[in-house]
């Protein structure tokens, strides 16, 4: 469980993205972190503490002169020996008195009264106006000089049948950011590419050549490089993955396309990790209408052509970044892997059984260097992708 251990204040100011609180409370308890939390009057008009009690399974504060605490100071106890302070939702109102140090409920009083080194992060809900405002854009300029983390928000449709900037993060995507705030930041201010998924190379207007690649151990890559603190460009094949938060993406569908996708980008890099199964081939004889079989029943005659080899191509720069590529084997992974890592020139490669993890949210994963070998056993493939980031920042040193 990603935040298992991890002791969280989460404090519900006034908004209907309250209903949203459930959920996040839901989701970083099942991700193992112990909940507390605490509302304003104006939240318990969205949604009641027997809910969020329900959820945690810890009663709920709401009163700053509540006794259940034997000092009678819930404001200063609460945020002692825990490890975040998340407001979701957190309104224009609470916004304010943040920037401005009021403290008149529980709520603001204990964020005043929190340590400083305590992380703290907001996720704004409220109209698009109110967002757009200038008094609300000073006061959210003034919590980032107080390195207070602002999350989100992000544009939509919202309940009162406007549409715009305002709405509150989803709750997987402020969970993805505390997850994140607790990651050690080994590749701050690193640019990061990153390759991912398959590539579709078209047969006719209706038919082409792919793969059984889900693009999933990419996008752990790519999400566990930036909460590593990089900067990373995701180049991705088709897939109907999210893009991971604070990511920036390019979408692609053939070989060449991504190929001229990284080229175009990889100059300034650092790294670049070519996690794409790639296509090595492509139809030389694309038909521009539909291929049908013959009167005799035959099939179309296909001819092939080598599509261009992306990472020994990056890897072959005068100015290269730091180059990791992917092995999908189905066989023989300790002799073609190294093969590979030589053939490519790179000095990193991991190895995994293609056809055992396509797919698949677990894998394994073999890492091929000058010095050998070196296996990372089976876990879950975001386990797997913080642990390779890990080995490249330090290869990188």
């Amino acid at each position: 469980m990603e935040l298992a251990g991890k002791r969280i204040v989460l404090g519900l100011t006034g908004g209907i993205a309250c209903y949203k609180a459930a959920e996040l409370a839901r989701g970083l308890s099942k991700s193992g972190a112990s909940v507390q939390v605490v509302m304003t009057q104006a939240a318990q008009q969205f949604i009641t503490p027997v809910t969020m009690q329900a959820l945690t399974g810890k009663p709920v504060f709401t009163d700053q002169w509540d006794a259940r605490i034997d000092n009678n100071m819930p404001h200063i106890d609460l945020t002692r020996d825990i490890d975040a302070l998340l407001i979701a939702p957190c309104s224009a109102d609470f916004i304010a008195k943040l920037a401005h140090g009021q403290c008149d409920d529980l709520l603001s009083t204990l964020c005043l009264a929190r340590p400083e080194a305590l992380p703290m992060m907001v996720a704004p809900a409220m109209n698009v106006e109110m967002w757009q405002n200038p008094a609300t854009q000073r006061n959210v300029r003034q919590l980032k000089e107080d390195r207070i983390g602002i999350l989100g928000p992000e544009a939509g449709e919202q309940a009162c049948g406007e549409t715009g900037m305002g709405r509150m993060l989803e709750p997987v995507r402020i969970q993805e950011e505390i997850v994140a705030a607790f990651q050690p930041k080994i590749m701050a201010g690193k640019r990061v590419l990153i390759t991912a998924g398959p590539t579709f190379e078209p047969i006719d207007p209706v038919r082409g050549i792919t793969n059984l690649s889900s693009g999933k151990m990419g996008y752990a890559i790519a999400r566990a490089a930036r909460e590593a603190g990089a900067d990373v460009l995701l180049v991705s094949g088709p897939t109907a993955l999210p893009t991971p938060h604070g990511v920036q993406r390019i979408n692609v569908q053939t070989a060449e396309q991504m190929y001229d996708v990284v080229m175009s980008h990889v100059s300034g890099q650092d790294v670049f990790i070519a996690v794409a199964a790639v296509a090595d081939w492509r139809v030389a004889n694309v038909s521009e209408q539909k291929w049908k079989k013959d009167e005799h029943g035959n099939a179309p005659q296909l001819q092939f052509e080598l599509n261009q080899d992306i990472l020994a191509d990056v890897a072959a720069l005068p100015n290269k970044p730091y180059c990791v590529g992917f092995a999908a084997e189905s066989e023989q992974l300790l002799r073609n892997g190294e093969a590979k890592r030589k053939r490519k020139g790179v000095p990193l490669l991991v190895g995994n059984i293609g056809h055992r993890t396509f797919g698949k949210d677990q894998n394994e994963l073999m890492l091929f260097d000058d010095n050998g070998h070196t296996h990372l056993p089976l876990a879950d493939k975001q386990k797997l992708a913080r642990q390779l980031i890990a080995e490249i920042s330090r290869r990188m040193h």
